[in-house]
């Protein structure tokens, strides 16, 4: 019996739909902000942090081995580094700016299928996770349990990061691997949306 895969751009397209579209509602305090709680809520309530991470499990998995993990890894301990510059309130600039465009990025290399040596990978994940880090850490302050809020939203970025691993096997099958690029330009093009929000183009 032929087995079937789900459609990745199906799955990809139903998370979306069920998430806000404002650039800086994952930055602001949405009124939740208690300890791991709230730092599992934060990255799931704006969806360029979501497209992003979820194209971390994209890219990885569309590498192949070992990137299909140190991807994922890499994305969640270099955030915290981030995270922690937010919480000391270390100045970084274009933070928004680079999360647009981690969106951008990270889709077009779902999208070109782009297969660069691991270092240079993990290099642009990382990069870009800093910008997403310091953008939960800004928040940390302000959680009733700074720790439990940092556990929280680890883990939610690794659960994303796990979505689009799953979504990214379907590579295996060449109607998958049309599927999972197809992936890539819509996350891409959501960067781009984004991106025009954070240059004040659009609200």
């Amino acid at each position: 019996m032929k087995s079937h895969s789900p459609n990745p751009a199906l799955v990809l397209a139903g998370l979306l739909a069920m998430i806000p579209l404002s650039p800086a509602l994952a930055h602001t305090g949405t009124g939740t902000q208690i300890g791991l709680e709230s730092g599992f809520l934060h990255p799931l309530s704006g969806a360029d942090h979501i497209i992003a991470m979820v194209a971390v499990g994209l890219w990885g998995a569309q590498l192949g081995n070992p990137a299909i993990w140190v991807l994922p890894i890499t994305f969640p301990l270099v955030m915290a580094v981030g995270g922690l510059l937010g919480v000391m309130g270390i100045d970084l600039p274009f933070v928004e700016l680079m999360i647009a465009l981690s969106g951008i990025a990270l889709g077009a290399m779902v999208a070109l299928n782009i297969r660069p040596p691991l270092w240079v990978a993990a290099t642009i994940v990382g990069v870009f996770a800093i910008f997403h880090g310091y953008a939960h850490g800004k928040e940390l302050p302000d959680a009733a349990d700074a720790v439990a809020f940092a556990v929280g939203f680890v883990v939610a970025t690794g659960m994303l990061h796990l979505l689009g691993i799953l979504i990214g096997v379907a590579v295996r099958w060449e109607a998958g691997a049309k599927a999972v690029r197809a992936c890539g330009a819509a996350i891409g093009c959501l960067g781009v949306y984004f991106l025009l929000g954070a240059i004040g183009i659009i609200e």
